[in-house]
């Protein structure tokens, strides 16, 4: 595929601030709802094995069942973006662009993107970690390049919530969650981007805090 023709056009966005914290957007967008552009999930945390680098963690195309996960595959015309700003006007500093092309996953940044906003293109010139896509029950495959590593395959869907009690709790039927809850999420899969970066490649944060946003873009 040539990514240099691709303009892709933002379809959906879950923001978060900070480092160690997640944003979550199950069932919530019936537009994308169940499509390739389905982000569920934005996690951004330090990495468990090495405390200079980040993680960042996006999750598409949830609620997928086991059987529906063994043929699901990552959509060739939709740029997954990790947006991140280290002086807190809101405006991406750093890019992370991941695309796919027959059966792997390409992953260019960090790095300045080449514009801001709700569209852009590939930059191809930015440093690239590329990686074969893990496949349903396959041993992960990490790709790394330049102290970058990633991530692209099904996984467990690591969000717990307890949907019903909180539609529940909505209607006015129930004040408080059950303990322990009951994971609405059990059982399903998603469709997950993992990048972990070293913190010195990442946007000095001047305010002690990073504004992380993902996006899921589709070639126009």
């Amino acid at each position: 595929m040539n990514f240099k023709k691709l303009l892709m056009i933002s379809a959906v966005v879950i923001a978060i601030g900070a480092v160690g914290i997640f944003a979550a957007d199950h069932i919530d967008a019936p537009a994308v709802e169940g499509t390739s552009t389905d982000i569920t999930d934005l996690y951004s945390f330090r990495s468990p094995a090495n405390n200079s680098n980040l993680v960042f963690a996006v999750n598409t195309q949830g609620l997928m069942d086991p059987a529906a996960t063994q043929n699901a595959t990552f959509d060739e015309n939709v740029m997954i973006e990790i947006n991140i700003d280290g002086d807190g006007d809101l405006i991406e500093d750093q890019v992370i662009q991941v695309v796919f092309d027959d059966g792997e996953a390409y992953a260019y940044g960090p790095a300045a993107p080449l514009t801001t906003g709700t569209s852009g293109r590939v930059n191809l010139d930015a440093p690239r970690t590329k990686v074969k896509i893990t496949g349903a029950g396959e041993t992960a495959n990490v790709g790394t390049n330049n102290g970058v590593s990633l991530f692209a395959g099904p996984r467990d869907d690591p969000f717990y919530f307890d949907f019903v009690r909180f539609q529940d709790i909505l209607a006015g039927n129930e004040s408080q969650f059950r303990d322990p809850g009951q994971d609405t999420f059990a059982g399903t899969n998603v469709m997950a981007v993992v990048i972990e970066v070293p913190k010195s490649q990442l946007p000095s944060p001047s305010s002690g805090k990073l504004n992380v946003w993902a996006t899921s873009n589709t070639a126009q």
